[in-house]
């Protein structure tokens, strides 16, 4: 979901079908929230269970994410145990700086569709898929795919080691840029007007306003005439970028967030044995073996896999005798080598998939292909880049969940320093070397 702070979809709209009784709240621009304090911009994102949306807090003076939950008791439930986690996220944080979305408020709204809980989160930009979509799905420089990891698992070390908590659904989707893509869609970059009131003139259809909301747009009044006389004072306008038809990424912030913890839980408070998105499901979850941090490690290295090289890792699929489970098992052993026989006959549901020797029932041949020479292969990375890249990767891809390292261990891994040189670099290289030779074959003569 582009350029918020919570769940949502990359897709189509969301449909009608969900403003009634229990369902969404319909928000239109201008609407306030709180007494008055946030004032809705634009919309965000949804998700199954909530809209989100830019507003305006008037009481800061800045863009927040608000999420609107849906009201029926379940997603009020869901939404209660997500600001459970998120405010002792915001608690252990007091810096911000551990790398996980910052939860600022959050309070109920009363709407025709029922009562909404609602939270407000900081806002930040595009999802990194969004970012693999924008750069048409070739494969990020192996320099900003570290930048990414680095912030990726310094989040998951403040979740796992801080405070116990399982992400449960770590993917791309679920990461957030700090900024846009975009910076004309960024409302601070791009120096966007708030907007207080509708076109109408009012604000709440007709129902009065009350002392403290008129304090409150009297003030946000003020910070946005400073607003507008900061950018005349700047020349009145915002430069927009030209396009790119080389999708270059180079003026794009790297730093990113990992957000959405509707599904998280603590390590010793789990409350569902189906979790993560299928693409990134660890192999533990589909044989229903337990599980704990390693799950989250798992996810990482798969959307580390996907940054790199533009496509997800396993993709399975259901086929003629065999099921969707079936097909990842073997997709992982395909990849990564048999899986032993103690970790596959070992899971609740192993029995399913599984003979007593460790042999997949109904998937009797598998063709395969070594994670280096796939990427050699496939993506055409260098024999070294590769060499060190799955020097990173494999070990997060240890069949056993307590030998796969920890987001602290993976933060000390030389990969994750190693320096590329970009293509422009190779260029300016080039052209030293090239005055180098020159000046070397430089005579000076010295008249007599």
């Amino acid at each position: 979901m582009s350029c918020s702070s919570s769940s949502g979809s990359e897709e189509e709209d969301e449909g009608v079908d969900w403003y009634r009784k229990g369902g969404y709240h319909a928000v239109r621009v201008a609407d306030s929230f709180a007494g008055g304090r946030y004032i809705a911009q634009r919309k965000l994102g949804w998700g199954q269970f909530s809209t989100v949306w830019l507003a305006y807090d008037t009481r800061t003076s800045k863009f927040v994410a608000l999420k609107i939950q849906k009201s029926a008791p379940q997603f009020a439930q869901a939404a209660l145990h997500e600001i459970e986690v998120l405010s002792a996220i915001a608690n252990g944080d007091p810096s911000n700086d551990k790398c996980v979305v910052r939860l600022i408020d959050h309070f109920k709204h009363s709407g025709p569709n029922g009562q909404h809980l609602c939270m407000v989160l900081e806002f930040l930009g595009d999802s990194l898929l969004r970012l693999i979509r924008f750069n048409r799905y070739k494969g990020l420089e192996l320099n900003k795919v570290r930048e990414i990891c680095k912030c990726i698992l310094t989040g998951l070390d403040y979740l796992h080691r801080k405070l116990g908590i399982i992400h449960t659904d770590l993917k791309p989707e679920n990461i957030l840029l700090f900024s846009t893509i975009d910076s004309t869609k960024d409302p601070i970059r791009s120096g966007m007007t708030p907007i207080l009131e509708r076109p109408e003139g009012n604000m709440n259809g007709g129902a009065s306003i009350n002392t403290n909301e008129k304090k409150l747009k009297q003030r946000a009044r003020r910070a946005v005439a400073r607003i507008a006389s900061r950018r005349a004072s700047m020349g009145g306008m915002i430069a927009t970028p030209k396009p790119d038809n080389d999708r270059c990424l180079d003026g794009i912030d790297m730093r990113c967030k990992v957000v959405d913890f509707g599904n998280a839980c603590w390590a010793d408070k789990q409350f569902a044995e189906e979790i993560q998105t299928r693409q990134y499901r660890a192999p533990e979850v589909i044989l229903q073996s337990g599980y704990s941090f390693s799950v989250d490690m798992w996810s990482f290295a798969c959307t580390a896999f996907e940054l790199a090289t533009g496509e997800m890792l396993f993709t399975p699929k259901t086929g003629q005798g065999f099921t969707e489970d079936e097909d990842h098992l073997a997709l992982m052993m395909e990849l990564l080598g048999k899986m032993p026989k103690k970790i596959a006959v070992g899971g609740g549901r192993s029995k399913d998939y599984f003979d007593r020797y460790g042999d997949l029932k109904r998937i009797r041949r598998l063709k395969y292909w070594p994670l280096h020479r796939l990427l050699v292969d496939k993506y055409k990375f260098t024999d070294a880049d590769a060499g060190e890249f799955v020097e990173f990767l494999c070990p997060l891809f240890d069949y056993a969940p307590e030998k796969r390292p920890t987001a602290q261990k993976c933060l000390q891994h030389p990969w994750l320093n190693i320096k590329n040189l970009t293509r422009n670099e190779v260029k300016s290289e080039s052209s030293v070397g090239k005055v180098d030779v020159g000046m070397s074959n430089l005579q000076i003569k010295v008249g007599k």
